[in-house]
């Protein structure tokens, strides 16, 4: 009995010495520690720059997966500043788009955040786009114009570039009204196409969806837990946060989750 426990001590302990510090999870899609994959933020909030939630998602996601990951945002003024309480603007105040997602650098500041200026396609493998109504108000002039938005500068360049250099492109919640004005017949899911009210939420923003139809997208008809991969234009979408729930958030998890996995997945072909 002793020997043998003294033999199972010695096993676990071989194993223990072979794990990485912490117990590192190595994941399970990408080439660990090598893949690199740009993140572009728009503010710091759902009602005028990046949804804390879909950006916090997409860094974990990515950091489980075993990316390295750089964030980046234009070096602008935001739309306007909301009120996140009465969902309404504030009273003349300007905030810059970059400063305002450094909010999401944990110790980092200015370290981490980059001006996204000067984000160059060959130093990365793929770029991500979380959602939030930085996206129609401060990355793009939708709100304002609908179909026939504008993109901010970069933005288009930076979509236009990695879908050239045939890297991976993902999108969350709004994020395919970017692409889907700049690049042409790519497929994409944005949810549903109707709002159907349920008691776990509904889909309030089905707008959007008839909209990117118009650009000349096809969409594809998803839950918020799912993505969507068009494999021939290497873009990887998730309704996200185009579904309202009150407290449901982990479908929204696990659907940021697929998008990073099928990038990362793509970003080694």
């Amino acid at each position: 009995m002793l020997a043998s426990r003294t033999l199972l001590s010695k096993q676990a302990l071989v194993v223990l010495t072979r794990q990485p510090a912490c117990f590192v999870h190595h994941g399970d899609h990408g080439n660990w520690g090598n893949t690199n994959i740009a993140v572009v933020f728009s503010g710091c909030g759902w009602w005028d720059g990046t949804d804390v939630h879909e950006g916090v998602y997409t860094m974990y996601h990515l950091s489980r997966n075993g990316a390295r990951f750089q964030v980046f945002a234009p070096n602008q003024q935001q739309m306007h500043v909301m009120d996140h309480m009465k969902k309404q603007p504030g009273s003349g105040e300007n905030r810059n788009m970059m400063m305002e997602s450094a909010r999401f650098s944990h110790g980092q500041g200015m370290m981490q955040m980059q001006d996204l200026s000067k984000l160059d396609v060959n130093s990365f493998d793929a770029v991500i786009f979380p959602g939030g109504h930085g996206i129609i108000k401060n990355l793009s002039t939708f709100v304002k114009d609908g179909k026939d938005c504008k993109l901010q500068n970069d933005v288009e360049r930076v979509l236009k570039d990695f879908h050239r250099s045939r890297k991976p492109i993902g999108l969350a919640s709004m994020a395919p009204v970017l692409a889907c004005r700049v690049l042409p017949s790519i497929e994409v899911t944005m949810g549903y196409e109707r709002d159907e009210n349920t008691r776990w939420g509904n889909w309030p923003n089905t707008n959007m969806v008839q909209a990117v139809k118009s650009m000349g997208a096809r969409h594809n008809v998803r839950e918020p837990y799912e993505a969507f991969v068009d494999e021939k234009n290497k873009v990887v979408s998730t309704p996200s946060f185009m579904w309202e729930t009150e407290y449901h958030y982990h479908y929204i998890f696990d659907g940021i989750g697929n998008m990073v996995k099928h990038v990362m997945r793509m970003s080694t072909k």
